[in-house]
């Protein structure tokens, strides 16, 4: 098991960058991949970001490409979020995910820990 702690949100404004971090607990932190998902008042869960165990794959929603950058530090335990040239778009509740075995990258159904989420508000 891994617990999973995002940090790192707050209100900012379009255009500003933020970058969120997940922290995970124990010393196996590197046998897990981590997804980055997000979710907005009134829609459902969206797939964000994605992480192999070695952080060479990396998989984004189309509407991120280009802005933000997911990356680990296995060492330190920690997954991030670069998150530039924020819109208001991007406002949403913000959660890291992990699992260790084999599964789709943007189905939350195939993770199974699950962070207690971070807020993100972008202002016009």
């Amino acid at each position: 098991q891994v617990q999973l702690v995002e940090s790192g949100g707050g209100l900012v404004q379009a255009g500003d960058s933020l970058r969120l971090s997940c922290a995970a607990s124990g010393r196996t932190f590197g046998y897990y991949v981590i997804g980055w998902f997000r979710q907005a008042p009134g829609k459902e869960r969206e797939f964000v970001a994605y992480i192999g165990r070695f952080g060479n794959t990396k998989k984004y929603v189309d509407s991120v490409k280009g802005r933000f950058t997911i990356s680990r530090e296995n060492v330190e335990n920690t997954a991030y979020l670069q998150m530039n040239s924020l819109e208001p778009e991007d406002t949403a509740v913000y959660y890291c995910a992990a699992r260790q075995g084999s599964g789709s990258a943007n189905d939350p159904l195939s993770y199974d820990y699950w962070g207690q989420g971070t807020q993100v508000t972008v202002s016009s």
